[in-house]
């Protein structure tokens, strides 16, 4: 019988959904004979996730579809955070009335406020979890420090290149580096960011997909604010799925099409391209990728999602592959592909942080701005392909870029390929034995188990 009981409460979208569910795997994966964890999704998300495979500790528990669809909630971020803080917490006390073992921890994503105060109202500890990296958590924490510049927010983007050097723990960095949300003219929504981030003292612990050696001194300055725990876990991704070769190689024993593609192409030939699941380029924008990849004469594997059957037509005659998925960590590692062209989505970039993988960063918003900030200037494992004025990024630009970017004998990238190696033995130093990670993973344990 579990002596633990673990209740984990996702936000609602991929990139929160799927690094909560490897915490949970990985919290398994210690405890597996003695834990027991309920992991609450939408009727609609059980649907997306529910035949992915799971240990047997862990069980979906469904609360009924009272938000916008996953189809449709990028059309209103407004409408769709709202309802997120609004009308989960219901649904989710009753799953706690029904529920027969006593939970000893809810575990709730750091966007669903209301988590915090249902924990305090049952007397069971919340440890809140931050599904980005620690430094954009305390962008929005600081936010008073950085409105303290006297040219914030009005006078953006005239002031861009203003720096903030007074937040702790932060290397100094520009206006124009903030998450887009700090920018937008209609400030509902970054407001109701700062009543969520407002909530994170009242928890219990915080936990952070990311690795304590990648931004030791903001970890260590919120370790010094805070009266709890901060455990930095990362990275959270399905890297307990891969079989290796050797440090770098894996195989695939279901390898599907693009797979075994990769297999016949030279090593380090190919450019890994996926703008994310959730925003995506203006149509404008992915013409201008598209032509830019075809005529730089680089090797590539692109994830096109619904748009790939029309994106194919583009790329009739080309030196690659459309697909409209992909199992992108088996990608990222195979020893074919060279370089990853991204959005800088986090899990994507702690992605790639494994593989060992140099980054052209295209951010399209939101924290995806601040994250290619820290791979181009901080890690320097990747080269921003995309400046923060917003600028349609050309096709000639772009086939440049790649060419550089892609060149075995380019001295820059010999350079990016050396840092990319040197973090992939970082994080899987962290989550080896005795690793920052590991550690934190069984600190936590033992403080839930008591």
């Amino acid at each position: 019988m579990a002596t633990c009981h673990v209740v984990a409460m996702p936000s609602p979208g991929r990139g929160h959904i799927n690094p909560m569910m490897n915490l949970c795997k990985l919290l398994s994966s210690r405890r597996n004979d003695d834990i027991l964890i309920t992991f609450v999704v939408t009727e609609e998300w059980l649907g997306l996730i529910g035949s992915e495979t799971k240990p047997d500790c862990i069980r979906f528990v469904t609360i009924p579809n009272v938000l916008p669809s996953e189809l449709v909630r990028a059309n209103d971020t407004v409408s769709f955070m709202e309802a997120v803080l609004t009308k989960i917490e219901e649904p989710f006390e009753g799953i706690l009335d029904r529920l027969e073992a006593p939970v000893d921890v809810i575990v709730a994503d750091t966007f669903l406020p209301w988590a915090v105060d249902v924990g305090r109202r049952r007397n069971i500890p919340v440890a809140s979890f931050w599904p980005m990296p620690v430094t954009v958590f305390s962008m929005f924490y600081h936010f008073d420090l950085i409105a303290q510049n006297p040219h914030f927010p009005a006078e953006f983007p005239e002031r861009a290149e203003v720096t903030v050097d007074n937040i702790p723990g932060l290397s100094p960095f520009r206006l124009s580096d903030l998450p887009s949300i700090f920018h937008l003219l209609n400030q509902q929504l970054l407001q109701r960011l700062f009543d969520v981030i407002s909530k994170v003292p009242q928890a219990q612990y915080l936990l952070f997909n990311s690795v304590f050696e990648l931004e030791p001194s903001v970890i260590d300055a919120l370790q010094a604010t805070f009266l709890f725990p901060v455990y930095s876990l990362g990275p959270l991704i399905p890297y307990f799925n891969l079989h290796y070769h050797n440090s770098s190689c894996l195989t695939a024993p279901n390898s599907v099409d693009y797979l075994e593609w990769l297999d016949s192409q030279p090593q380090s030939s190919v450019l890994y391209v996926s703008q994310g699941s959730f925003l995506s380029v203006s149509s404008a924008q992915m013409d201008e990728i598209i032509a830019g990849l075809l005529s730089s004469g680089v090797k590539y594997l692109l994830v096109a999602r619904d748009k790939a059957s029309s994106v194919k037509e583009s790329f009739c005659g080309g030196l690659g592959m459309v697909v409209p998925w992909c199992d992108q960590l088996k990608v990222l590692c195979h020893p074919s592909v060279g370089g990853f062209f991204t959005h800088c989505g986090w899990n994507s970039i702690v992605e790639s942080f494994f593989a060992g993988l140099p980054v052209l960063a295209f951010p399209i918003g939101m924290d995806q701005v601040p994250i290619s900030k820290l791979v181009a200037e901080d890690w320097k494992i990747g080269w921003k392909a995309k400046g923060a004025n917003g600028d349609l990024v050309r096709r000639e630009e772009i086939a440049e870029l790649v060419r550089r970017f892609m060149d075995s004998e380019n001295v820059g990238r010999k350079e990016l390929v050396e840092r990319a190696r040197e973090i992939r033995e970082t994080c899987r130093h962290a989550i080896g034995k005795g690793g920052s990670s590991e550690k934190n993973f069984e600190a936590f344990m033992k403080d839930i188990s008591k």
